[in-house]
């Protein structure tokens, strides 16, 4: 099984059905509403709109979102560029690939639109990802980039997401956005320290498994956008995302993971059981309650302890590919008795010092067949 068949499946289509708005929705709903009619020109301090994004139920529902997404991502609705044509754009050389992959999003549309309100949404998806990248040459677009970018247009409008993309493309998506995946699976591998400090015996299956960071790729790609059913929980995502620091989607990713710990734990270790797993988001999982989690793990947890621990794993693993180099190049005699000293001073030092074991090239080389071989499968090339 290729990198490409393990990660890349096919959705069912993203749910938009509504439920009546409940007691606790409608509360939160007037408080924000009360806030918005406080403030002019729809000022909030930004304190305090981060607290009504980040507590339960986040923003409560589009209309609130239209109006208050734009101040979370630090957007001026009343200086907006004026939005060019598609045949303005058509020279692009990312114009093809940005048009297969807007034509394969349907399923993350509502369904039911007539016909030619979709088509009007579907160009209006790909000027706003043309607009981005033209704009701003540096950045590369990616295949998940149209699943972010669907959610904001669906909620603020053509004109509004094109503002809240381009803040984030320099921003919280800037690492994804680079010439090379180098610096995204690096940060993938934030994951596994959090992991392991909060549950041992959960980070060394999962090593053991070598299962990787794949499954978690389009998560953090697309902000969870492209791999949950359900419209309500990515926009109640997005809420939380966008009044958080830039990193969070990391923390939430490893709250899942600790939520599954049981599920996990009762799985095969080996690499396609776990992966199988761990790519399928289960429908009911308790967002309201992952959000607290990731939030509490994002204080306890500072940036540069998770990183020192990367460095000590990456530099572990070198160590252990330049000890299994040395050992190819020349091998023991079949008569001497083998020395697993280093041998085991590298594997303790890799179940109770590092965060992960997880290879470092094996994860490259997932991830780079994943995003050059979807370019392949985009454009028709088997």
């Amino acid at each position: 099984m290729s990198s490409v068949d393990e990660i890349k499946i096919d959705l069912p289509p993203l749910s938009f059905e509504k439920s009546p708005e409940t007691q606790d929705e409608r509360i939160k709903r007037e408080a924000i509403e009360e806030l918005i009619a406080k403030y002019p020109e729809n000022r909030i301090p930004i304190e305090e709109l981060r607290k009504q994004a980040l507590s339960e139920l986040g923003l409560v529902n589009d209309d609130l979102r239209r109006v208050l997404w734009p101040q979370l991502a630090g957007v001026d609705v009343n200086s907006l560029e004026r939005v060019p044509t598609l045949a303005e754009l058509q020279s692009h050389p990312e114009y093809n690939q940005v048009v297969l992959d807007v034509n394969r999003s349907l399923k993350r549309f509502p369904p039911g639109i007539p016909y030619e309100q979709r088509i009007a949404l579907q160009d209006q998806l790909t000027v706003l990802i043309l607009r981005v990248i033209q704009k701003y040459p540096n950045l590369r677009y990616y295949q998940g980039y149209h699943d972010v970018a669907v959610t904001f247009l669906l909620v603020a409008g053509e004109e509004v997401a094109y503002a809240i993309m381009e803040e984030l493309s320099t921003t919280h998506f800037s690492e994804c956005m680079q010439e090379t995946m180098e610096a995204t699976q690096r940060r993938l591998m934030f994951i596994w320290p959090v992991v392991h400090f909060e549950q041992p015996e959960l980070f060394q299956f999962l090593q053991r498994s070598t299962v990787g960071t794949l499954f978690a790729l389009p998560w953090y790609l697309t902000w969870f956008g492209h791999s949950l059913n359900s419209y309500k929980a990515v926009v109640r995502l997005y809420d939380y995302f966008l009044a958080s620091p830039m990193y969070t989607p990391i923390f939430v990713t490893a709250a899942i993971l600790l939520y599954r710990s049981q599920a996990i734990l009762s799985e095969d270790c080996d690499m396609a059981s776990v992966h199988c797993l761990l790519s399928k988001l289960p429908d009911d999982l308790p967002f309201e309650d992952l959000l607290r989690t990731s939030s509490k793990l994002y204080d306890k947890y500072s940036l540069t302890v998770i990183e020192k621990k990367v460095e000590e794993l990456i530099k572990l693993e070198q160590e252990q590919r330049q000890l299994e180099e040395r050992r190819r190049r020349y091998p023991r005699s079949t008569s001497a008795k083998p020395d697993y000293t280093l041998s085991r001073w590298v594997l303790k030092k890799l179940t109770t010092k590092s965060v992960m074991m997880t290879t470092a090239v094996s994860i490259v080389v997932g991830i780079c067949a994943y995003y050059y071989k979807n370019q392949y499968l985009a454009a028709g090339i088997s």
